[in-house]
C-alpha cells in the first residue's frame, strides 16, 4: 500500500471545488456529527452539525452533479449524501444567521466537511471572508421519492488518472469493491470510491474498516447515485 499512501497523502488536500478565498486545511478533520439519519428526520429537526464551505468560480456555468447548470448566485448547495432537492436550513452557529438551500450537487470532498455552499448562500450567513464556518443543518423538506442510491467510502482523490487506477486495484483486492468517478474541470479528478453499500450506516462501518487497515484517515463516506 506504500504508493497508495504517498499518493493520497499529496493528494487528500485537493478539492472538488476552488474556493475564492485561502483556508488553511488542518491535516486533523473537523468532526463531522450527524444528528439524526435523515431517513429519521421531521422537517425542523438538526440532522447534523459540522465544518461547510463554499465555491463560485470556476464552477459557475458547469453542470452540477443532478444535471443542473450551476449558478453560484442561486441558493443551492453540494452534500455528500443527502438526495438531491431536499431542502436545508443552514445555520452559521458563530452569528446566528441562516440561509435556506436546496441540494443540487455533490460534495465537498475534503475530509471534515460536510456541506459546500454557493456563493450566494455563503454571502447571506457571512462566510464568504473566513472561507468556513461551523454550521447546523436543519431539514426542512426532503423529495417524496429519493433517487435511488449505494453508498461508499471516498479514499482519495487524484490528479492523474493512473494514480487513481492503482489505488482501486488496491482496494478492490482487499475490500471486493473499488470504482473511480471522475470530476470535470480544468484540471480533472478522479476520486476513488470503495464499496457498493444499500445504507448509509453499512458504509460508516466499511469506513471504519478502511481506516484501521491503511493510513487514510480522511476517508470519509460519500453517495453513488444511481442514474
Amino acid at each position: 500500500m506504500s504508493l497508495l499512501v504517498g499518493t493520497i497523502a499529496f493528494t487528500a488536500a485537493c478539492a472538488k471545488k476552488k474556493h475564492l478565498a485561502r483556508v488553511p486545511v488542518s491535516s486533523a478533520p473537523s468532526p463531522s456529527h450527524p444528528v439524526l439519519p435523515p431517513e429519521n428526520a421531521q422537517p425542523g429537526d438538526v440532522i447534523e452539525t459540522g465544518l461547510a464551505s463554499w465555491y463560485g468560480h470556476p464552477y459557475d456555468g458547469r453542470q452540477a452533479s443532478d444535471g443542473e447548470i450551476y449558478d453560484m448566485e442561486k441558493m443551492t448547495a453540494a452534500h455528500r449524501t443527502l438526495s438531491f432537492n431536499t431542502w436545508l436550513r443552514v445555520e452559521n452557529v458563530a452569528n446566528g444567521k441562516t440561509v435556506d438551500v436546496r441540494i443540487t450537487d455533490r460534495g465537498p470532498f475534503i475530509g471534515g466537511r460536510i456541506l459546500d455552499l454557493s456563493h450566494a448562500a455563503a454571502r447571506q450567513i457571512e462566510m464568504i471572508g473566513p472561507g468556513t464556518a461551523q454550521v447546523r443543518l436543519r431539514l426542512l423538506a426532503a423529495p417524496q421519492v429519493p433517487e435511488s442510491a449505494l453508498f461508499g467510502v471516498q479514499v482519495g482523490a487524484f490528479q492523474l488518472k493512473e494514480n487513481a487506477e492503482r489505488a482501486r486495484a488496491n482496494m478492490e483486492r482487499t475490500y471486493g469493491a473499488a470504482r473511480i468517478v471522475e470530476r470535470p474541470g480544468d484540471a480533472a479528478l478522479y476520486r476513488v470510491l470503495v464499496g457498493n453499500e444499500q445504507t448509509p450506516q453499512a458504509a460508516v462501518q466499511l469506513g471504519r474498516r478502511i481506516r484501521a487497515e491503511n493510513p487514510v484517515p480522511e476517508a470519509f463516506v460519500v453517495r453513488i447515485d444511481l442514474k
